[in-house]
Parts: structure tokens; C-alpha cells; sequence
């Protein structure tokens, strides 16, 4: 059984059933003796149904719409409306584990309505997926999950909608989350890709592509090691910090809530539930938030040796919004470097600038387009092009790009992420290096890529031209690298996103 379509007509559109807070005509109206009770509104999860419309009807990523939700909420005073700690964990839980997974609870959903997943209206659905969650993936009592979710519905939705989501959830009290799977999923010896799909949360497609990518080491990339890979994105990340070279130190960001970094000597990963703004150092720029996997493919990069000339400029192509572009900086200063941090987008182009403040060396962030340059080719000693991507190795921290991208994206990004590693090489002197990453495990963004662009040097000898460098020396004590001489990271292997990093110098 496929994942049920959600969403019918166009990508963010939606009908909607009434304005949030106008219920309607009154369920008991007209009922001598039942006086009409106004909803209860829960400010949790008011909040917790304000971010899913907020991701489906403007595409936002949760990651960047939750957080001011979440911050305005706990400003407000408690009896208006305001939320403590705990109850902006639950918000947070609510969020990520309804969008996580959105696939599977769309499948039981569909299983307890009478009509086609795509006729119900997406807020209705948003509302169900809620209360599926809060079923089927959390602690609460089916009791409370039921009243507190046809409440919601109440608020916004109206009684008459109400009471749908309540008989539907009903439905889905039937049975408890292993039940469930037991009846939508087939079984493995059937359709294994499926059978996965839909008891690890991801689209069909998406599991076929990481299974193929995945190394084939001893019995790896079987059932086993495709399944800690979906489990490894079904958790919740860690918070990791990167202390920036010469403006702050790992000691000063280590506290009672914070453990060294895995692989980075710059990383600090926080506890559960720690609050980056809290530290002085990252409010002030000297360190930020960023993935150990980002780190160390600046890391390497930074590391990889040059041949002839000198090392005295460095560019990075798509600095938005800049946590590469900061560590760069801040490495690139120590050795008395320059380093240009180009950005398409004028918005991202100023994200960049604001992470580089305070950087110690020269440098310049600049709104330029990759795939055609601003600057002289053969100009520089290291080049980073972190290229668009389909996103599929965050989906730790996006969930929700699993149910958005499609395997047609990736036809849309193939150009572009072509054209940017074509010019990158260009604008790399001869000996320099270059760094191609993507935050994708996607063959079809990796290394599918890389041989295109050397085959197609090759076929111009007028044109500039690459070799490959092992890049697997330049992650030292890192495991579990491959083959190489390419690096692909893993969540359930690394504990970081799944980048991807290739390394090439120029030869001609």
C-alpha cells in the first residue's frame, strides 16, 4: 500500500474552513437544557497547529517558524495565553514528531475517513495529524489526546468539523502505533521498500535512494543498516556549537550541559534542552550553531594540501547563510588569508556579512551569482561550493523535506549544481583545491555530479581541468569513511547530517 496523496491542487494552497477561533453554529444549539460551552483554547497546541500552516501553506521549514512561535510564546504572561518551559517541550514535540512523521499517520488516517486523503482540507488534516501524534507517538493518555485535539478542532475549525475529527480519532484509538503498521505496511519479504517506508516515516522514493547510496560493507546495505539509517533520522538531533577559531574557544563554551565534540576540535555538543542564546559567546558571534558534519568539511577543506603558489585566497561560492563561511573565515585569518564569501541571494548575501562580523582577517561578502562569476578565473588558493540540494541529509532537523521534495527535484538541481562545481574549478589557480559538498547522500547530487564534470574537463582540453584527492586523511579519527577517495557521513554512523565532500585540485 502507497502513502496516501495529502495534498490535492496546487503546493500551499488550501481551503479553509473557517477563521481560527469562529466555531460556528453551535453544536448544542437548538437543545433545550445544553447550554452552548465555548471552546478551551490550549496555547500549546494552538501553537503546535499555527507551525504546520505556517510549513504548508508557505513551505516554511519548521526549524526557522517554530523558534520565534515558541519565544514570542514564552514572553507572554502564563495567564494569558503564555507557555513555561515544559510547555514549549511539548509544542516542540508536537511539531517535529507530526511532521516527522506525516507519511505514516496520512496512511492511518486514511484508513478511518470515508473519503480520499486529498478531498479533506488540509487545516482538518493538520489538525488529525496532531492528534494522531499525540495517540500513536507520545505518553498521553487516549483520553486527553482525544478531548484536547477535538477542542483544538473546535477552536479552529468549528464544532461542526469537530465532531469529524473526533469520530476519526476514535478510529484511530482502535489500535496503538505497532498495530497500525501491522495493518498499512506489507511485509518485508513482499516489498521491502515499501514495507520500510511506511514503518520508518519515509517516502518510497527516499528510501530506495539511500539504500542505494548507502557503503556495502560486509552485510551492510542490507535490511539492517537501512533501518538504523531511517531510525537515525526519526531521532532528534543534538544542538552542536562551533566554537570559531581564534574569537572563541571550545572551554569557553563547555559547561555542566555540554560534551566535546565527536570529530571536530571546534564542536560542543549540548544537552537536551540547552539554549545556544544563553551562552555570551554565541550572542556575540564568536561561536554559533553547526552540525559537526558542516565543520569538518570546512575542516578539510582548509587542510587539503595546495601545490606551488601561495595560500592567501580563499572563496566561498554559497556562503548562505553563512555557518561555513564563519569557520573559514575565522581558519583562513590564522594563516594570514583572505576570503571571499559570494552569496546569490541579496538577503542570504547579508546573513553571511553578519556571521563574518568580528572576523579577525580580511574578508568580503558579496551578492554574486556561482555559475557566473564575479571574480578572474585561476584567482584562488581554496574554493568551498556547498551546492543546493534536495536537503535529504538534514532530515533530522527538516523533517518535513522528505514530504516536499519529490525524485523531480532532482532533475531541477542537476544543472546548477553542475555549473557551480564547472566554475568553482575555473576559479581555482592551478594547485588550488576545491571542496564540492551537498548536505544529500543522493547519488544523483554526489558523485554522479563530480564524474560528469571531470568527464566533461576531460573533453575539453582548452577548458581547465581536476583531479581527485582522497579526502578520507583529512577527517582523521573519523570512521567508517569508504572507499573513498570521496566522503560520505552519516547520521547512524557519525551522528551528524549526511554531507557529502569531494575534494579536487586543479591540474591545468
Amino acid at each position: 500500500m502507497s502513502t496516501p496523496p495529502r495534498r490535492g491542487g496546487q503546493p500551499g494552497r488550501s481551503t479553509k474552513p473557517g477563521k481560527p477561533g469562529h466555531a460556528g453554529k453551535p453544536a448544542h444549539a437548538g437543545r433545550p437544557g445544553k447550554p452552548y460551552r465555548r471552546p478551551r483554547k490550549d496555547p500549546v497546541r494552538l501553537l503546535a497547529f499555527e507551525a504546520l500552516r505556517a510549513v504548508d501553506e508557505r513551505d516554511a521549514y519548521a526549524n526557522l517558524v517554530l523558534p520565534p512561535l515558541l519565544r514570542k510564546a514564552r514572553e507572554k504572561d502564563p495567564d494569558k495565553g503564555g507557555l513555561d518551559a515544559r510547555d514549549a517541550a511539548l509544542a516542540t514535540e508536537l511539531v517535529y514528531g507530526t511532521l516527522r512523521r506525516q507519511g505514516t499517520y496520512d496512511a492511518i488516517i486514511a484508513e478511518c475517513v470515508d473519503r480520499p486523503l486529498r478531498e479533506v482540507d488540509p487545516p482538518v488534516l493538520d489538525v488529525l495529524s496532531l492528534g494522531a501524534h499525540q495517540l500513536l507517538g507520545t505518553r498521553i493518555p487516549q483520553h486527553a489526546a482525544v478531548s484536547a485535539t477535538v477542542e483544538l478542532a473546535r477552536v479552529v475549525l468549528g464544532d461542526g468539523r469537530a465532531k469529524f475529527v473526533n469520530a476519526v480519532l476514535r478510529r484511530i484509538t482502535a489500535d496503538d502505533l505497532e498495530g497500525w503498521l501491522e495493518r498499512i505496511a506489507p511485509p518485508y519479504d513482499e516489498d521491502p521498500e515499501e514495507h520500510l517506508a511506511l514503518r520508518h516515516a519515509h517516502p518510497r522514493w527516499v528510501v530506495s535512494a539511500l539504500w542505494d547510496a548507502l557503503p556495502a560493507r560486509g552485510q551492510g546495505g542490507g535490511r539492517a543498516e537501512i533501518t538504523a539509517l531511517l531510525e537515525a533520522d526519526n531521532e532528534r538531533p543534538e544542538v552542536t556549537l562551533v566554537a570559531r577559531p581564534g574569537r572563541a574557544s571550545v572551554e569557553e563554551l563547555s559547561t555542566g550541559e555540554t560534551a566535546p565534540g565527536r570529530w571536530s576540535p571546534y564542536a560542543v555538543r549540548m544537552a537536551e534542552g540547552g539554549e545556544p542564546g544563553a551562552l555570551e559567546a554565541v550572542r556575540e558571534g564568536r561561536a554559533g550553531v553547526q552540525d559537526e558534519g558542516s565543520q569538518l568539511v570546512a575542516l578539510a577543506l582548509a587542510d587539503a594540501p595546495v601545490e606551488g603558489g601561495g595560500d592567501r585566497h580563499w572563496l566561498d561560492v554559497c556562503a548562505g547563510p553563512g555557518g561555513k563561511a564563519a569557520l573559514l573565515g575565522a581558519l583562513a585569518a590564522r594563516r594570514g588569508a583572505a576570503l571571499l564569501a559570494a552569496e546569490k541571494q541579496p538577503h542570504r548575501a547579508r546573513l553571511v556579512a553578519r556571521a563574518l562580523e568580528g572576523n579577525p582577517g580580511p574578508w568580503a561578502a558579496v551578492s554574486a551569482d556561482g555559475t557566473r562569476p564575479a571574480w578572474r578565473p585561476g584567482s584562488f588558493d581554496r574554493v568551498l561550493v556547498d551546492v543546493p540540494c534536495t536537503g535529504l541529509g538534514a532530515l533530522r532537523r527538516r523533517p518535513e523535506a522528505r514530504w516536499r521534495r519529490g525524485p523531480e527535484d532532482l532533475a531541477g538541481f542537476a544543472p546548477l549544481q553542475r555549473g557551480l562545481l564547472r566554475q568553482a574549478v575555473a576559479a581555482a589557480r592551478v594547485g588550488g583545491v576545491v571542496g564540492y559538498a551537498t548536505c544529500s547522500p543522493h547519488l544523483a547530487e554526489t558523485r554522479a555530479v563530480v564524474d560528469d564534470v571531470l568527464r566533461g574537463m576531460e573533453k575539453e582540453p582548452r577548458g581547465p581541468a581536476a583531479e581527485l584527492l582522497d579526502a578520507r586523511p583529512l577527517l582523521s579519527g573519523v570512521p567508517d569513511l569508504g572507499e573513498g577517495p570521496d566522503v560520505q557521513l552519516w547520521p547512524h554512523l557519525h551522528g551528524t547530517d549526511a554531507m557529502y565532500l569531494a575534494l579536487l585540485r586543479r591540474t591545468a
